[in-house]
């Protein structure tokens, strides 16, 4: 990994805080799960604090901001990813028939996610993915509007429509070369129609494998796909040149020897010179980690620890009209009141390059069922409201499901003001 500016690590990384100085325990709210305990696990590697010190906003028993998208008793419904349609008003989203892979079930809002079609028709191969579906609108350097869908290991496929998901494509190849969550996010580049998409592949599928008991069946056909065996985690870039219709072999991008670095959430800088790449450790021994590229991806900082308060997986974040962030992922921080819940984090972009903490967090539903929520679409509406949209065990003793909360920050900081946070106290 030579490409890495080592230079631009050293300067954004903040200075080193005592872990003691954060040390923290919580009393558990009514709603909180009883299986939290509120100490650092054993075996951390992390030199940063392991507990964050910003409050949480608890809107999980605010039932009036949720809307069910699909329900189906003895069905898993998980990992949805949206995208919202330039008129603010289609909503578009899919999500797999079970845990990561399953047939692709895909649903159209007409009214911003307040209300939901029944399930729609879906081309016959969509039946065969094998890992989560991702939504990204792309417009090539012609001005030509297409939604391409990703799905994932071996081989990485894709689907397109270009009719705003009227009729779409059965899922194809994009190459020789496979990987999970893919694609976590497409980000834009600075020339028209050029995109840089984001996936992580821990060595099993990337190039896939030949050895039969390594194979991986969907649940819903006989499709299979190649596997080898794990190695080590990788974080990759494929780059299209013509509005997402084709992609480059992938590049690698971060690694770590002894952490696990995976489902890259991407961001811009408000000023779009920056690019920001929140990871997940899975591990589990460290913070989520930041890399950052000042050349549109072509070389990248050597992978730094977040802190405590935006430590959790799958991170999609949104900026708000003011500028602020809203970032929503599922809470794996070490030592957290609402770990293994659905929450977001909201802040700015500086506190990410100067290793902040931010605002405040907010828990927007709690999970039932260990960490297992939490691969969430974020949209923002014109009249400031965000509907963030995702998967988990809401209801104790049932299979997850999908749900929508919707929100605006200038809510959050009136409960903020009001100190309307979960209680929390030193050791």
């Amino acid at each position: 990994m030579k490409n890495f500016s080592l230079a631009l690590a050293a300067a954004l990384c903040a200075p080193a805080i005592s872990v003691h100085a954060f040390a923290a325990s919580a009393q558990p709210s009514a709603l909180q799960k009883k299986d939290i305990a509120l100490a650092p696990p054993k075996g951390l590697k992390t030199k940063l604090p392991p507990a964050y010190t910003i409050p949480t906003i608890d809107l999980a028993g605010e039932k009036q901001r949720q809307v069910i998208v699909d329900r189906e008793p003895g069905q898993y419904l998980g990992h949805p990813t949206t995208v919202l349609l330039e008129d603010n008003k289609t909503m578009l989203i899919v999500y797999p028939k079970g845990h990561g892979r399953g047939a692709i079930v895909y649903k159209r809002s007409t009214d911003a996610g307040r209300t939901w079609s029944e399930r729609l028709p879906t081309p016959a191969n969509w039946v065969t993915s094998l890992e989560v579906p991702t939504l990204h609108r792309t417009v090539d350097a012609a001005g030509k509007k297409r939604i391409i869908m990703f799905s994932g290991l071996y081989p990485i496929r894709m689907a397109v429509t270009e009719d705003d998901g009227a009729n779409w494509s059965e899922l194809k190849s994009i190459g020789d070369f496979g990987g999970v969550v893919t694609m976590a996010t497409v980000i834009g580049l600075k020339t028209p129609g050029q995109y840089l998409a984001f996936f992580h592949d821990d060595g099993r599928f990337i190039r896939g494998g030949s050895e039969e008991k390594f194979r991986v069946k969907t649940p819903h056909s006989d499709y299979t796909s190649a596997t080898a065996k794990p190695w080590r985690f990788w974080v990759y870039t494929t780059l299209s040149k013509d509005g997402g219709l084709t992609w480059s072999v992938p590049a690698p991008i971060a690694m770590l020897p002894d952490a696990s670095l995976c489902e890259p959430g991407v961001l811009r800088s408000p000023d779009g010179k920056q690019i920001a790449v929140l990871l997940r450790e899975n591990s589990r021994k460290y913070n989520s980690f930041v890399i950052f590229s000042n050349d549109e991806g072509l070389t990248w900082t050597e992978p730094r620890e977040l802190p405590a308060a935006l430590t959790g997986d799958r991170h999609v974040a949104k900026y708000s009209q003011d500028g602020r962030l809203f970032i929503s992922f599922r809470d794996t921080t070490h030592v957290s009141q609402t770990k293994g819940d659905w929450v977001a984090w909201v802040g700015t972009y500086d506190d990410i390059v100067k290793g902040n903490e931010g605002q405040y967090r907010v828990r927007l539903m709690q999970n039932h069922k260990g960490a297992d929520c939490t691969y969430p679409g974020v949209e923002l509406l014109p009249d400031g409201t965000i509907v963030t949209t995702t998967y988990g065990h809401w209801t104790e003793g049932e299979l997850a499901y999908i749900v929508s909360v919707r929100l605006k920050l200038s809510e959050l900081d009136e409960k903020a003001r009001r100190g309307e946070v979960m209680a929390v106290k030193a050791k």
